[in-house]
């Protein structure tokens, strides 16, 4: 039996991500000439580099959204399929693709803006199958993600409530990375497991800048400042921050804390008791459930502490390599469709940004997605 979506109702999902399909133009400095109508966007980018992890069948477990108007190119199409993804493709006549221009300045930074009007994708548009995914990539403002991961979970609870809850990855939209969203940034924190902005995106929430002027490189100091900062704007929430500096590789950051174990038996969560304090029939195991030992016996001995992350990881291409980077279009948005889906995949948060590292390399060296090479598989 399939879904509406071609993809069948018992296919697994690992990756699903709520980025746009969008079919870029994009212009570079002089003397390089402008390349028109190709397949873009951050949900092709992001669904991509989680796929390049994927050989079918596994590719299957790889979902994203397209809406394809009355405009879209053939050939896009055959590319999509090529791909052997559970890619929900919805069609409307009535309106055009959405399109985007690109530009670049002499330090990568993208300028972008929609050439025709956008279509969003939000919990709504997910079916069964792809709502069940085991992660979600979003890129959005902070209230969006919020939005969307509320949205998510509470589809999920409604047809599933025993579900594991899902990984959300969020990746903040550039041009809302301002000052005067540092608050609503911080509040969208609890709400995801990952947040990876890249270093100037992370500068823009700050208000400062990330760029040494002594050395012209991005600052790995300012970006170690700035994530304990934000780190420590929510101390007792567990979130990872990966940070992501082009050629200078990525970093990664979490908060520490008590390690979580596994709870065998699932307790009962003990009342609110409005007004506080201790009440006679006040079953005192269920409040002091997260000091038990595995055995059910009280924990008397040294807490086990989770000392967290900070750590830097080198770029794909290293230095002298330079050449084999021909657009950085989308090597953000690969690295977190490579994080995310080994994140799904159980990997830790440091093997999955070098999963990223890698995905980002296939997306740069070249205009536009890499061709996939059935025959190599």
């Amino acid at each position: 039996m399939e879904d509406e979506d071609g993809v069948p109702s018992s296919q697994g999902i690992d990756f699903c991500t709520m980025g746009m399909f969008i079919i870029d133009e994009i212009h570079y400095l002089p003397p390089k000439p402008p390349v028109f109508d190709v397949l873009g966007g951050g949900g092709a980018y992001s669904a991509l580099g989680a796929r390049l992890f994927s050989p079918p069948p596994l590719s299957q477990t790889i979902s994203w959204i397209v809406d394809r108007g009355s405009d879209f190119p053939p050939h896009l199409t055959t590319q999509i399929n090529s791909w052997s993804t559970s890619c929900l493709i919805r069609d409307d006549p009535t309106r055009l693709t959405t399109r985007g221009w690109n530009g670049y300045d002499d330090l990568e930074n993208r300028a972008f803006k929609y050439t025709t009007p956008k279509l969003r994708i939000d919990e709504h548009a997910l079916t069964p199958s792809l709502l069940f995914s085991k992660s979600f990539h979003m890129v959005c403002s902070p209230t969006r993600c919020i939005s969307l991961v509320t949205g998510i979970l509470r589809h999920r609870k409604a047809i599933n409530p025993s579900a594991p809850k899902p990984l959300f990855i969020w990746e903040p939209v550039p041009d809302l990375c301002l000052p005067t969203e540092l608050l609503n940034c911080t509040n969208a924190l609890p709400y995801v497991d990952i947040c990876s902005p890249n270093a100037n995106e992370l500068a823009g929430f700050m208000g400062d800048d990330e760029i040494d002027p002594s050395t012209g490189l991005i600052s790995t100091t300012f970006v170690e400042r700035a994530c304990e900062q934000l780190l420590g704007s929510m101390p007792l929430q567990s979130f990872a921050l990966v940070i992501r500096c082009g050629a200078q590789g990525c970093y990664v950051a979490k908060n520490g804390g008590r390690s979580r174990r596994a709870s065998i038996v699932k307790r009962k969560r003990p009342r609110n008791y409005a007004r506080g304090g201790l009440t006679l029939d006040m079953d005192m195991e269920s409040l002091f459930a997260g000091l038990l030992n595995e055995d059910g016996s009280f924990e008397r001995e040294e807490v086990p502490i989770d000392p967290g992350i900070e750590l830097w990881l080198p770029a794909f291409f290293s230095k002298g390599e330079e050449e084999r980077v021909v657009d950085p279009t989308g090597g953000g948005n690969g690295f977190l469709g490579g994080l995310a889906v080994a994140l799904a995949r159980g990997r830790g948060v440091e093997e999955a940004a070098v999963w990223g590292s890698v995905a980002a390399s296939f997306m740069i060296e070249q205009v536009g997605v890499p061709v996939l090479g059935v025959d190599e598989e």
